[in-house]
């Protein structure tokens, strides 16, 4: 079996992308309760990072995550 890590003992960064979980547009729309196209909006507009695989938009869960964490404010 490999070594997966360096001199100093710890991981590579190509071991960390493994465990990074995608979701569909369609999944984060369903997540957010958005539509499909304000998915794309925000991955188009920089606000929601994503993937290119083929034709289609792959978006990390973290970064859901960290964009819905973001996006609270006070309304009262």
């Amino acid at each position: 079996m490999p070594n997966n890590t360096t001199g100093s003992g710890t991981r590579k960064d190509g071991d960390n992308l493994a465990r990074v979980q995608f979701l569909t547009v369609a999944e984060v729309a369903a997540a957010m309760r958005v539509s499909k196209m304000t998915v794309y909006r925000l991955v188009h507009n920089g606000e929601l990072p994503a993937v290119r695989v083929g034709r289609s938009f792959r978006v990390p869960e973290d970064a859901v995550h960290e964009y819905l964490r973001g996006s609270y404010f006070d309304a009262g």
